[in-house]
């Protein structure tokens, strides 16, 4: 399979339909500016493309399966989910006071397109991740995230 991810597109939307560039102008994501945006698609496609594409077809071929209470997945799973944790991008909404990158969810989405139009059965990990991350930043006690986030 070959994919390339749609930039220029990415980009089109977030700027022209989206209105993304704006969100710069808030104290939030003050960073979130289009110069970052750019730059955080092209790192996306490049892990996409160069990680999650060339073991698309071998979750096909090689679905997991569990032997013995543990779960065996296709072959490159391992090592392609370790380039997406790597590269902070299951916490991409994260606070970076936890090891997030602290981006607007909007940025988020065109990751998590990219990674589902690359390998789908992969990106459902990351993308249930993320839930669990925005679950304990909006109810888990203080204590709780901090001891959570930190092992």
């Amino acid at each position: 399979m070959t994919y390339r991810a749609p930039l220029a597109e990415m980009e089109f939307c977030a700027a022209r339909i989206v209105g993304q560039d704006r969100l710069a102008e808030t104290g939030l994501f003050a960073e979130a500016t289009p110069e970052t945006r750019s730059a955080i698609l092209d790192q996306a496609a490049r892990l996409c493309e160069g990680a999650l594409v060339p073991v698309n077809r071998d979750g096909d071929l090689h679905p997991a399966r569990l032997e013995n209470g543990v779960v065996r997945c296709p072959p490159g799973f391992r090592e392609a989910y370790a380039a997406i944790a790597g590269g902070g991008w299951v916490g991409i909404t994260a606070n970076p006071e936890h090891g997030g990158m602290g981006l607007p969810l909007c940025f988020a989405t065109f990751v998590n397109e990219m990674m589902a139009s690359s390998c789908l059965a992969l990106s459902l990990n990351p993308l249930l991740s993320q839930g669990q991350i925005e679950a304990l930043e909006h109810h888990a006690s203080t204590k709780s995230r901090r001891s959570t986030c930190r092992s």
